[in-house]
């Protein structure tokens, strides 16, 4: 659901974009950041499963979802989980700023289908003021990557929402009973898939299925395997490879970034200043 759509489900309150990630190339999931008047909301359910995280000084509220009613104080963190289709009612005493995340049903279900989950697990399942530490840490993170003028690589949004839905899940154990790292041709295959596509846009679920594993378990054991996150890797080579194509001067700056896989010259710069400590301008003028 847009924001024009949510404004028109309003019955007395006002609800503002703040932030989006609309244009980041997230996909089948994303997130927006909403400045919430005081008053009375009716949202109708939508195609998308909705989280909705409350950020901010605590605020009074109540609201009926399902035939559930919840009167609370409404605390920084304080998340509420509704499935797809499912229709609200939240009131709020004061002003507040919710962060809400919302996930297609077609990302979820390849989720379940590719963790082997029981049908009885295989469902978004609603939780009103839901506290778990976890689930905030990554929500945080979500938002840091809504504050940010420059835009991380798609691929870790999409690293952190899959994280928020196994989270949800609990325990899974097709997880917990499997390899713990990659065989080294499997690591060697995926390294000179990823060296071979550093310039394209790449993605949890395609390098996932290059090793034919769900998309969970793949992070699991590249992390173990490498070292670090997979996002994390990928910006570390693309860094490493737009510094050697700046080192031989044979093409501009902006060239340098696109075939280095950044999205521009100014997202090249802000990734060499953060892992290297220059930018493009300091290089060269330092070899």
């Amino acid at each position: 659901m847009n924001a024009s759509t949510a404004r028109s489900a309003l019955v007395d309150g006002t609800r503002t974009s703040l932030l989006s990630s609309s244009g980041r190339g997230w996909n089948g999931f994303g997130a927006e950041l909403l400045g919430i008047s005081a008053g009375t909301h009716r949202i109708a359910g939508g195609e998308q499963h909705r989280i909705g995280v409350h950020v901010g000084k605590p605020v009074r509220a109540n609201c009926v979802c399902d035939g559930k009613r919840l009167a609370r104080i409404q605390a920084h963190g304080d998340a509420d989980v509704i499935p797809a289709g499912m229709d609200g009612v939240w009131a709020d005493d004061s002003d507040c700023t919710i962060l809400r995340i919302w996930i297609d049903d077609a990302f979820v279900k390849t989720l379940h289908e590719q963790l082997e989950l029981k049908p009885s697990r295989a469902r978004f399942s609603m939780h009103l003021q839901l506290r778990d530490s976890r689930l905030q840490h990554l929500a945080w993170a979500l938002h840091a990557e809504l504050q940010a003028e420059e835009a991380s690589d798609a691929l870790f949004a999409e690293s952190l929402c899959t994280a928020m839905l196994v989270r949800l899940l609990g325990r899974v154990p097709s997880l917990e009973a499997r390899a713990k790292t990659f065989a080294p041709k499997a690591a060697a295959r995926l390294t000179d898939y990823i060296e071979g596509s550093l310039d394209q846009r790449l993605t949890l679920s395609e390098l996932a299925a290059l090793l034919d594993i769900s998309v969970p378990h793949f992070k699991v054991l590249f992390r173990e395997t490498f070292g670090v996150p997979v996002h994390r890797y990928i910006v570390q080579r693309r860094v490493e490879r737009a510094k050697s194509l700046l080192l031989t001067g044979r093409i501009s700056a902006a060239q340098v970034a696109l075939e280095a896989g950044f999205a521009h010259q100014s997202h090249m710069a802000h990734w060499m200043n953060r892992l290297l400590g220059v930018g493009p301008s300091e290089l060269m003028k330092a070899k």
